[in-house]
């Protein structure tokens, strides 16, 4: 074994707005959708995968839940460390590529792929983060 874990993660975007969550504070809705996400694929992830897994809670007006915090705070410190740049930079630049690729995702999963030539828009070039 190389040491190396493999790591997943899997989102879920909330909507604080909805009826269901009036009575429930931000911290609350982050911390339960991450317990529930936690729940569903730990174990699979640890026991089978021999990964780390981190829930990536979002809400719809951008707000993001502790661990998928950590996670940012995480990337934006590899990325500073790897080009130089400054850390508010690095952690910028990650939410705004992360914001597109959602957008992105979105979009394909309502209208579908309409790209030209069969194999171009491969999902590697469609979602590369």
């Amino acid at each position: 074994s190389s040491g190396i874990n493999a790591e997943y993660g899997d989102v879920r975007v909330i909507n604080s707005l909805a009826k269901s969550n009036a009575n429930k504070t931000l911290k609350e809705m982050y911390e339960s959708d991450e317990r529930e996400k936690e729940k569903e694929y730990q174990h699979r992830v640890t026991e089978v995968e021999g990964g780390v897994f981190t829930p990536l809670v979002m809400t719809t007006t951008g707000g993001v839940g502790k661990e998928f915090e950590t996670m940012l705070c995480q990337l934006a410190a590899k990325k500073e460390r790897s080009t130089g740049y400054r850390y508010q930079d690095c952690k910028r630049y990650i939410r705004l590529r992360l914001s597109f690729s959602m957008v992105r995702s979105v979009t394909l999963s309502l209208r579908g792929y309409r790209g030209g030539k069969k194999g171009e828009g491969t999902s590697d070039e469609l979602y590369n983060l």
